[in-house]
C-alpha cells in the first residue's frame, strides 16, 4: 500500500505522519478485502447455513473497515469525535468477527485467516486512537 507515500505529500501534513494512524489505515483496508473474502468462502461451503452469523459479521466487519480507512485517510478539515467513534466501532466489529471466525477455524482455514486479519486490525485501531486528537 502507498498510504504512507501518498498521506505524506499532502498539504496539510506537511511530512509528519502518525505511523499508528497510517497502520490502522493499512489493517482496515487489508482486513475489509479478508472479511469480504471470508463471507464469499463461507458461502461456498457446503454447511453454510451453519456459517450465516460468520457470513454476517465478515460482512459487517468488512463495511467498517473500509469506512474507517477511508475516513482515517482523510487530511482535510477536521472530524475528530466521528473519527474517534468509527475507529473504536472498528475494533469493535474487528473483535466480534474474529471471534466467531476463530469458532469456525478448526474446519475452514479461511476463518483462520480471516480471525487473524481481525486480531490485527482490531489491535492497530486501539493503537491509532491516541493519535486522533
Amino acid at each position: 500500500m502507498r498510504v504512507r507515500e501518498m498521506i505524506s505529500t499532502h498539504p496539510h501534513v506537511q511530512g509528519s505522519t502518525a505511523d499508528a494512524l497510517l497502520r490502522c489505515i493499512e489493517e482496515c483496508y487489508a482486513c475489509a478485502q479478508t472479511c469480504t473474502s471470508c463471507a464469499d468462502a463461507c458461502m461456498g461451503e457446503d454447511m453454510v447455513k451453519d456459517l450465516t452469523q460468520c457470513i454476517r459479521l465478515n460482512l459487517d466487519c468488512a463495511d467498517i473497515c473500509a469506512a474507517t480507512g477511508a475516513m482515517a485517510s482523510r487530511r482535510s478539515g477536521r472530524n475528530v469525535e466521528v473519527l474517534r467513534a468509527t475507529i473504536e466501532a472498528c475494533a469493535a466489529a474487528c473483535r466480534a468477527c474474529g471471534e466467531e471466525c476463530q469458532s469456525h477455524a478448526d474446519m475452514h482455514e479461511h476463518c483462520r485467516i480471516c480471525a487473524e486479519a481481525c486480531r490485527s486490525c482490531e489491535q492497530a485501531c486501539r493503537e491509532a486512537l491516541p493519535q486522533v486528537h
